[in-house]
């Protein structure tokens, strides 16, 4: 009897410590950084020893996805807590077009409504100092950063990749440096110059790099050192090499600022991607390799499968995240707005509708996430191989529906995580509830579906408006 009481006072006890101040927040959001490109993640050649680190002080999520197999849907998520589905932002902006497929993209939304409670908007009310650093990739000026929440916007604008990584970067809302400063250890010299300036209150700082997005460059004595080394697995790109080692320079040089300040107990570090790693694009000609290889995922940045959304995701908290904690809960990107704010004792209004939900109680460690399955919605095309379609995870269960043929694909990822043997058809029962399920979330999202389009040509349907133009 005295166990039963003692592990239901466990069970019922504060998830946070009590504490004087508020956490500070650093949410790292890397661009394409693929599921397998740190030495926590496995990899052989990449070498990350900050971010391995960091995943040894704190809890690393081995089955956490990215909110869409692309970008700017990924960014509004991560930012509204909210599905991009339910967003009506689906796609990069401004969008892949392919005038002649089979199917109608929607008309969705090409930028971050100002309607729309970001989590800088709900901080700042609280009392926290905002910063946006790095790239915004969510519409214009008339939707920045400074229009949803944050004090300070630096090198934030509506494109989605630099034009230089090196300076002068030609990018409007960021002064250039000396010639030759690399960009990645730019936005980290202005993460640190905040942490600074605002040390004696709570801060957020959304760091979204535009590492390891294209245009691929390194600084050249580190793309030699892997050069020399030669590939590892598969592995092998010695400038893609040297732009993640910049991402895991800016995570040891924060750590440290933290450190320094002393405000690293009190600081919750999220470190994740936006998307899968870009292993390859696909056209009428065939396949190109890209950069990267995701292996044993399948497929890459804008495909269907975990190739394209599983990521990795970090996530340190001195205060309330044991060291070295492993977790294979499925967790997507519209979870970390519902964390930060329950860890900062926010809590939104009822009519803020948030479709992601806290981490907290995985984090730390007294329970279990009560939903049952987590979803995608991607109603385009992209040269990473999607087509439109819609997508459930329950449990070890994943369901991949395709619009264009109304067809279904079913895995079970703890046998078969390369997703290389489809079950749909010996699995029917499964099969049809996980459709169900997903029919019924688009619908309560009001997700927008694709349409039968009146130009399909199948002899063109490759085509974009950019490859018809150079013909």
């Amino acid at each position: 009897m005295i166990r039963t009481l003692l592990a239901f006072a466990l069970l019922c006890a504060p998830l946070l410590p009590a504490q004087e101040r508020a956490p500070n927040v650093i949410l790292m959001l890397v661009d394409d950084l693929g599921w397998t490109d740190l030495g926590c993640q496995g990899s052989k050649y990449y070498e990350t020893p900050n971010i391995d680190q960091l995943a040894r002080d704190g809890m690393r999520f081995t089955d956490a996805y990215s909110a869409c197999t692309v970008c700017s849907p990924t960014r509004a998520a991560v930012l509204t807590g909210k599905a991009p589905a339910r967003l009506h932002i689906t796609d990069w902006i401004a969008g892949h077009q392919r005038p002649y497929a089979r199917l109608k993209s929607p008309e969705w939304t090409k930028h971050l409504p100002l309607e729309e409670t970001t989590l800088a908007e709900h901080l700042r009310e609280a009392g926290y100092a905002t910063a946006s650093i790095g790239k915004w990739h969510l519409g214009g000026a008339e939707f920045g950063p400074e229009k949803h929440g944050f004090d300070v916007n630096i090198a934030g604008y509506e494109a989605g990749s630099p034009p230089s990584y090196f300076s002068p970067y030609k990018i409007p809302t960021l002064t250039d440096g000396p010639e030759g400063e690399f960009l990645t250890d730019r936005l980290t010299s202005e993460a640190v110059k905040f942490i600074q300036r605002n040390k004696e209150r709570p801060f957020l700082i959304y760091l979204p790099h535009y590492a390891v997005h294209t245009p691929i460059m390194g600084k050249e004595a580190v793309v030699a050192k892997y050069r020399a080394k030669g590939p590892a697995g598969n592995h092998h790109d010695p400038v893609y090499a040297a732009l993640v080692e910049s991402v895991d320079d800016s995570v040891g040089r924060l750590r440290a600022a933290l450190k320094e300040l002393s405000l690293d107990e009190n600081t919750i570090f999220i470190f994740t991607s936006d998307n899968g790693g870009l292993s390859h694009l696909v056209n009428a000609q065939g396949w190109r390799r890209g950069p990267t290889d995701n292996s044993p995922l399948r497929l890459g940045k804008g495909g269907p499968y975990e190739g394209g959304v599983r990521v990795p995701l970090i996530i340190t908290w001195p205060a309330v995240v044991e060291a070295g904690g492993v977790n294979d809960t499925p967790v997507i990107s519209h979870d970390l707005a519902p964390t930060v704010l329950e860890a900062a004792g926010v809590t939104p209004g009822a009519e803020h509708v948030m479709d992601g939900v806290s981490l907290l109680p995985l984090l730390a460690q007294k329970d279990f996430l009560k939903r049952d399955a987590i979803y995608w919605h991607y109603p385009h095309y992209h040269p990473g191989s999607a087509a439109p379609h819609s997508a459930i995870r329950e449990g070890d269960w994943k369901l991949v529906f395709f619009h264009e043929d109304k067809r279904a694909e079913l895995y079970n990822l703890r046998r078969d995580p390369g997703e290389m043997d489809n079950v749909a058809d010996i699995e029917g029962d499964v099969a049809g509830r996980l459709v169900q399920a997903l029919d019924g979330w688009l619908e309560s999202t009001g997700a927008q579906m694709p349409e039968d389009n009146p130009d399909f040509n199948i002899e063109r349907a490759w085509e974009s408006p950019r490859s018809a133009k150079k013909k």
